[in-house]
């Protein structure tokens, strides 16, 4: 990722054109689920890093094999994990790793079925 994204709409694409493994996504997803289950209770405030980037980053460190863009946008990052999460829940996601594909080629997957792809 040499350039630098301008806005979080230009940057949403390739946010998903880094997620295209299932796995990596439903650990994303079950990170992002375990945060908000979290959240009400103060005294876990302390774990919802842990909860959260603890599945994320190992669905990019082990099964991705790419650098979370965490690092580089961390407040887009985290509000994409909650989009993500819910495009999850709506079966909307096949449809953005599609786009996504078009926009950034070289991330794309060589062969997700359907299924796979709305995980």
């Amino acid at each position: 990722m040499s350039k630098r994204f301008e806005s979080y709409e230009e940057f949403w694409p390739y946010y998903v054109s880094e997620h295209q493994d299932p796995t990596c996504r439903r650990l994303h997803f079950i990170g992002t689920s375990l945060v908000m289950a979290m959240a009400p209770n103060p005294l876990l405030w302390p774990a919802l890093p842990v909860a959260g980037y603890g599945f994320a980053w190992a669905g990019h460190f082990v099964f991705e094999k790419n650098r979370p863009a965490t690092f580089k946008y961390p407040l887009w990052s985290l509000r994409a994990d909650f989009r993500m999460w819910r495009k999850i829940v709506t079966g909307e996601m096949a449809e953005e790793l599609e786009r996504a594909a078009v926009m950034f080629p070289k991330h794309a997957p060589d062969d997700v079925s359907d299924a796979e792809a709305a995980a």
